[in-house]
C-alpha cells in the first residue's frame, strides 16, 4: 500500500471517529429524538388514513370536488347560453327603458315625478298597515264578543278585511 492510501484511510477513521463523538452530544441526540417521534406521528397518522372512515370521508370529499366541478361547468354553460340568446342584453335595455320611463314621468308637464311614486308607494305602504292594525283589532273584538256570546257577524266581519287586506297586498307586490 501506498502513503497516500494510507494516509486517506486514516483521515477517513478519523472523520468517523468525530462523527461518531458528535452523535453523541446532547443537542444531536434530542434532534434524532425528535425526528424519531415525528416518524413515529407520521406513522400513526399514515394508518390512521387507512381506516374506513378515512378513506369514505376522502371519498366524500372527492365527490363535493366533482360536484362543484359538474356545477361551475353547468353555470358556465348556462351563462353562456344567455348571452348567447341575447337574454342578458334584453334584461339590459328593459332596465334602461324602465328607468328612461320612470324619468320620463317627471318631464311632462303635470305628470308624474319619480319622486311621486315613491311617496305613493309609502302611502300605500302605511295603508296597508293601518288596514293590517284595523283587521287585528277587530279580530280581538270578535274573539271578546265570541266569548261574551255577542255578535257573531263581527268575527265574520273580521275575517273579511284581513282576507281584504291580504288581497290588497298581494295586488300590491
Amino acid at each position: 500500500m501506498g502513503e497516500g492510501r494510507l494516509k486517506d484511510i486514516k483521515e477517513t477513521a478519523s472523520d468517523t471517529v468525530e462523527i461518531l463523538r458528535q452523535l453523541g452530544t446532547p443537542g444531536v441526540q434530542e434532534t434524532l429524538d425528535k425526528a424519531k417521534s415525528i416518524a413515529v406521528t407520521v406513522k400513526d397518522v399514515m394508518e390512521i388514513m387507512k381506516s374506513p372512515e378515512w378513506v369514505q370521508n376522502i371519498d366524500n370529499i372527492r365527490r363535493i370536488v366533482d360536484t362543484m366541478n359538474e356545477s361551475s361547468i353547468r353555470m358556465d354553460n348556462t351563462l353562456k347560453q344567455l348571452k348567447e340568446s341575447g337574454m342578458i342584453d334584453e334584461t339590459k335595455q328593459l332596465v334602461k327603458s324602465a328607468r328612461s320611463a320612470t324619468d320620463s314621468f317627471g318631464r311632462q308637464e303635470g305628470g308624474i315625478k319619480s319622486q311621486d311614486l315613491r311617496d305613493m308607494g309609502v302611502s300605500l305602504k302605511e295603508m296597508l298597515q293601518s288596514i293590517k292594525l284595523l283587521a287585528d283589532e277587530l279580530t280581538t273584538v270578535a274573539m271578546e264578543s265570541k266569548r261574551s256570546g255577542a255578535l257573531q257577524e263581527l268575527s265574520q266581519t273580521g275575517q273579511n278585511i284581513a282576507s281584504t287586506y291580504n288581497t290588497v297586498k298581494h295586488d300590491v307586490r
